[in-house]
């Protein structure tokens, strides 16, 4: 089986569908999404339209969770007070603009999924998705964390060696292995931090052994930005697309 795994699509729909035009060109046997469909672009409802249509299934992100609950706040991390500010003029616009059957489909998204490659009648590996850990889909799982901070999560899943933990919410991919168990940060689709603005998606091959892929896809990033802005949205959300999630600070 070959999975790809798409996650943090945060409504930029020229991303997502130039991802899906990508995976539609390679040997995937299956697609799911690791949450965060919505929030800071200005497609919510045509994003979940457009995986709903496909058949992509996936699991509540943060931002999917709190919309559909109308909880306070959308359980992101700030790293500076305008960061903070930010979060809260994104969450509030898409709470207002979300449809009623977006909402309900976000809320009946479930907190982890287990894949089984070869079958669940035969002893095989497991893949799991959840969005951030074991605990709560509002836990970044950042690529510094130790390897006891990721056994416990993995033993917390019931993980075993040869398995995999996938998920995303830091919006940076990356993959290790611990115990004989992967551990794959898919990256994100619409909202990059790690200095690509190219959207990020991985391919999980489980042939064999497990072994990821990491794949980047070119988009009309300025479609985005110019939709943003026409939204009434801040445009440092457009910086945060050209750049790839690199403040000025950070490209100096």
């Amino acid at each position: 089986m070959r999975y790809a795994l798409i996650s943090d699509i945060h409504a930029n729909l020229p991303a997502l569908r130039a991802v899906l035009n990508d995976i539609a060109k390679r040997d995937v046997d299956a697609i799911y999404h690791l949450g965060d469909l919505t929030g800071y672009a200005p497609w919510p409802n045509e994003t979940v339209d457009l995986l709903r249509e496909r058949g992509i299934t996936g699991i509540a992100g943060n931002y999917d969770s709190t919309v559909a609950t109308d909880y306070k706040h959308c359980g992101c991390r700030a790293e500076n007070p305008r960061q903070e500010e930010l979060s809260h003029v994104s969450y509030e616009w898409t709470r207002a603009h979300v449809s009623p059957e977006t909402r309900e489909y976000l809320a009946g998204l479930p907190f982890r999924m287990d894949l089984r490659p070869l079958g669940g009648h035969v002893s095989g590996p497991t893949v799991t998705l959840v969005h951030g850990n074991q605990t709560l889909n509002t836990v970044y799982v950042t690529e510094d964390r130790d390897d006891a901070f990721l056994s416990k999560m993995a033993s917390d899943l019931g993980a075993r060696a040869g398995g995999a933990v996938c998920f995303g919410h830091t919006h940076k991919p990356w993959h290790r292995v611990v115990d004989g168990i992967h551990f794959i940060n898919t990256g994100s689709v619409g909202r990059p931090k790690d200095g690509d603005p190219r959207a990020c998606y991985a391919i999980l091959a489980a042939v064999g052994s497990l072994a990821v892929e990491f794949v980047r896809v070119d988009y009309e990033v300025n479609e985005t930005v110019a939709a943003t802005n026409a939204a009434g949205l801040p445009e440092e959300f457009g910086e945060q697309l050209r750049t790839g999630g690199l403040t000025n600070r950070q490209r100096s």
